[in-house]
């Protein structure tokens, strides 16, 4: 017994799996790098956590704007594969 009855319900869990990865890596990998650079900065300057905090509004303001796009496209998409036989 095949794992998807039909190749469209192949191509939308593919589909699926795909926004969950490009949009958890959408949100980590900004978060991660920008508050390591806030940390960074925190040490050099020693004005507590101001730049760690800042370092995350950034990139938390930066990962919506991405995923905004990326849900959009991937609307798009959806809306293309659910239009074909």
């Amino acid at each position: 017994m095949p794992l998807f009855a039909t190749d469209k319900d192949r191509r939308y869990a593919l589909l699926g799996l795909r926004i969950v990865g490009d949009f958890g890596a959408s949100i980590a990998v900004p978060v991660i790098l920008f508050v390591l650079i806030g940390q960074w900065l925190d040490d050099i300057y020693q004005q507590g956590y101001w730049f760690t905090i800042f370092a995350f509004v950034l990139a938390a303001a930066i990962s919506a704007r991405m995923i905004y796009k990326k849900a959009k496209a991937y609307g798009t998409e959806f809306q293309n594969m659910d239009k074909e036989k």
